[in-house]
């Protein structure tokens, strides 16, 4: 494995992260760029904080690359509950409706992918960072306000499923830039008439850079340099409690078994 010594971060670095369940893609960025001494980092595409897999990140002159590599298609696995729904179309808010799904045949449910696979038009969820009139839709979301979301255009190359347990479904997604997987999620169940939220999303690839090639966020911190000579620790200010306010963290964590990746990023 790489050491510290061997990257030039000022120059440009291109480092893939393996995102831990339950951080937010800016809980990554901060905890690599403190841990390594990072002065210019970025991340080329956000993961919602119940999602897992490749986050990648640019230091230095690299991040004009940013746009290029988030330009890049996307590939996605991850798992289905059909028979309900919930406002995010996934596990940040609880279930709200309920619908029969044990008639569903096999060749049913796979026959339903077909409608989505190509260039489709895509109303993003209102548990977004899709713009509102300036404002971040889940802002909007999460006083309870009603905002109208605009759908666009995206492209989903690939559309396969893998598994059938009902009521779980899972599947694998190959899409462009700007594609919602919760989106298809309420869509999907939508076609099949009986609802449907995601609860798991791990993304596998962008572009030519795959999650098994990315970092852990414990080998990060088993890469952080030295303390320069005659420099000293900053005594560390007692952190004052505050509220989790990272998404659907408390509903995940009653409804979900825990997980080892589940760390705190605030130690960075």
């Amino acid at each position: 494995m790489d050491t510290p010594r061997s990257f030039d971060f000022e120059a440009g670095e291109v480092l893939l992260l393996d995102k831990p369940l339950t951080w937010t893609s800016f809980d990554v960025v901060r905890k690599v760029k403190n841990t390594l001494r990072i002065k210019k980092i970025g991340h080329a595409g956000t993961l919602d904080p119940l999602a897992t897999g490749l986050l990648i990140l640019c230091t230095g002159k690299k991040t004009k690359e940013i746009d290029q590599i988030q330009a890049q298609e996307k590939e996605y696995t991850g798992t289905f509950l059909l028979g309900q729904t919930t406002p995010s179309f996934d596990l940040e808010t609880a279930v709200d409706a309920e619908l029969p799904y044990a008639h569903l045949t096999e060749d049913e449910i796979r026959a339903a992918t077909a409608p989505f696979v190509g260039l489709i038009a895509q109303t993003p969820p209102l548990f977004s960072a899709v713009k509102v009139n300036g404002e971040r839709a889940y802002e909007v979301a999460r006083r309870g306000d009603e905002a109208e979301i605009k759908s666009k255009q995206v492209t989903i190359r690939e559309f396969e499923i893998t598994r059938i347990a009902l009521p779980d479904v899972d599947f694998r997604v190959t899409c462009s830039k700007g594609t919602y997987i919760r989106s298809l999620a309420r869509d999907f169940g939508a076609a099949l008439g009986c609802g449907a939220h995601l609860t798991k999303l791990v993304r596998t690839r962008i572009g030519e850079y795959h999650v098994e090639d990315a970092l852990t966020m414990e080998a990060v911190e088993a890469m952080r340099p030295p303390r320069p000579e005659g420099e000293t620790e900053r005594p560390r200010r007692q952190r004052q409690p505050r509220p989790e306010r990272r998404a659907g963290l408390e509903f995940f964590n009653t409804n979900q078994p825990s997980s080892d990746q589940a760390q705190d990023p605030s130690e960075a």
